[in-house]
């Protein structure tokens, strides 16, 4: 998913002008769920955006797998998000 620089540049200032104010944590611009605070959590969301067919989730786990050195489980998820569009 892509969001525009204005949207992103918006979300930043409602962040610090929250921040001064004591009372919004850091969120994701896209979705505006408040950000992981493990690694095991954003693999977690991760997970759940696979599960719902998001094409940039299938991509990104398989490029994880293929960095972990499986090369099966990567091929799946890159020729699953490659007919995913």
């Amino acid at each position: 998913k892509k969001i525009c620089i204005g949207c992103n540049y918006a979300n930043m200032i409602r962040e610090l002008e929250g921040k001064l104010e004591g009372k919004i944590q850091q969120t994701c611009p896209f979705c505006r769920h408040l950000l992981p605070k493990s690694q095991a959590e954003s693999e977690q969301n991760l997970m759940k955006r696979v599960e719902a067919n998001d094409p940039v989730a299938v991509c990104e786990m398989g490029v994880m797998c293929y960095n972990k050195g499986d090369y099966k489980g990567a091929f799946g998820y890159l020729t699953k998000a490659a007919g995913l569009g």
